[in-house]
């Protein structure tokens, strides 16, 4: 059975260096493919001369969303597996890019923050019924083919829930693309010790410092017994992706330590766990 990636989101997030990297990592990709014609790409991708079981359709971002939605619907209906993609960022950096790039916003009509603003109206629904949602606004190209890789990079998508546990600082802004938040500012915080402040919480005498802390072990306890209970209801309702972010002040130290140590829980719990630190070197 054909297993499908279904690549769209809002103009300027990435589409075209999601479809070349996937390509890359061996994909077979279809680009800007109208969605009447995702159900016939289906019945040849299940033919008998098929050669690539692996597919990546790249869908645009001004088709109507009722027809990606229906699209969709059909595909998953001929039992093949299917993943939603959606490509977001916020609308400052999409204004910076288009701008840096003179090209045209499919939607402009008027201003392109208004065409932007009118492109994210109209693919909400697809956002929020997507798989997976990742936010490129901090992202360059090397930054989104590398996640790109580590998530769609082995043989096949399978039927397992993929877990990533990602730190970030709140001063740099929180994360666009999580499905969970765990504040990590109530504990002692390494910054304010000379000796640990060039460090990071990847750095052992940073994870010593906070593991010294009962209130370390407490957090961590029962952040697992509530991880216990909600990473198979998120896998029973068929979820595919869950993103649990880890945030304190700067994304260095703390939220590091912490995502470090409940990936690690996770991994040995037979989670497929992927680990990323967004702002340790901020």
């Amino acid at each position: 059975m054909s297993d499908f990636i279904l690549i769209t989101g809002m103009s300027g997030a990435g589409r075209s260096q999601a479809a070349n990297t996937l390509e890359d990592l061996g994909w077979f990709v279809i680009d800007n493919l109208p969605p009447a014609l995702i159900p016939r790409v289906a019945e040849l991708a299940h033919g008998p001369r098929s050669q690539n079981p692996r597919v990546a359709l790249v869908v645009g971002a001004a088709q109507s969303a009722d027809e990606v939605a229906a699209a969709i619907s059909e595909l998953r209906s001929s039992g093949a597996t299917v993943r939603v993609l959606f490509l977001d960022a916020v609308t400052d950096v999409l204004v910076r890019r288009y701008e840096s790039t003179k090209r045209r916003h499919p939607l402009t009509e008027g201003s392109l923050t208004a065409a932007i603003e009118q492109e994210r109206m109209l693919l909400s629904s697809v956002r929020e019924s997507a798989d997976m949602v990742i936010d490129t606004s901090s992202k360059n190209n090397y930054d989104l083919r590398a996640q790109l890789a580590d998530l769609f990079g082995g043989d096949a998508l399978g039927d397992s829930m993929q877990t990533t546990v990602m730190s970030f600082g709140y001063k740099f802004g929180l994360p666009g693309d999580v499905d969970v938040v765990i504040d990590c500012r109530f504990l002692p915080n390494p910054h304010y010790d000379e000796a640990l402040r060039p460090l990071s919480g990847l750095d052992e005498p940073v994870v010593e410092f906070l593991s010294n802390e009962p209130l370390t072990t407490e957090f961590l306890v029962r952040l697992e017994n509530l991880l216990e209970l909600l990473v198979p209801a998120y896998r029973a309702e068929g979820k595919s992706y869950l993103t649990i972010a880890m945030g304190c002040t700067g994304g260095r130290h703390r939220s590091v330590a912490m995502a470090e140590a409940l990936s690690r829980t996770l991994a040995a719990s037979g989670e497929t766990v992927r680990v990323s630190h967004r702002d340790i070197e901020k």
